[in-house]
């Protein structure tokens, strides 16, 4: 069952530290992918105002957009192109504190300055990845990346 979230202001790990038990409880008993992936990027836009946060899933041979929240997004993603596809190619956490500075950065929206990809990885593949951008520049450091990658591993997808 949906509750409001408590949003918490103060810093960056505070509010991580409150956030997590509260996905966790929005997600409980509940198996849909899709309205998961959506409540996780509604908490996430809610808590941070990131500019974007949104899913990526593979799809064959590219990742195709799944659940957002920010403005309209590329569609289609491939393997190796972007930071998306690159998180995705490598299997890790890419960290971009400027998006203009990525080689073959994919720019869906030039409100974006900085991002963090974190691959969904299940049963030894990357299923998916978790997208998110900020329109300041050095929005995300490994704060980012261990909080992130624990609220993913609260979804429990179909690998």
């Amino acid at each position: 069952m949906a509750e409001d979230l408590k949003i918490l202001s103060g810093d960056k790990s505070d509010q991580y530290r409150s956030l997590l038990p509260q996905i966790s409880a929005l997600l409980e008993g509940e198996n849909d992918e899709t309205a998961n992936m959506g409540n996780v990027c509604a908490a996430l836009k809610e808590q941070f105002d990131f500019f974007w946060v949104g899913f990526y899933m593979v799809k064959g041979n590219e990742l195709v957009l799944g659940p957002f929240q920010g403005p309209v997004a590329c569609t289609r993603i491939q393997k190796g192109k972007g930071v998306c596809g690159s998180a995705w190619e490598q299997a890790i956490t890419l960290v971009v504190p400027d998006v203009d500075a990525f080689p073959g950065h994919i720019a869906c929206s030039s409100a974006s300055r900085s991002e963090i990809v974190i691959p969904i990885i299940r049963n030894g593949l990357v299923i998916g990845v978790l997208d998110v951008d900020s329109s300041e520049l050095n929005s995300f450091d490994e704060s980012d990346a261990v909080n992130l990658s624990a609220i993913l591993e609260l979804i429990p997808f179909r690998s």
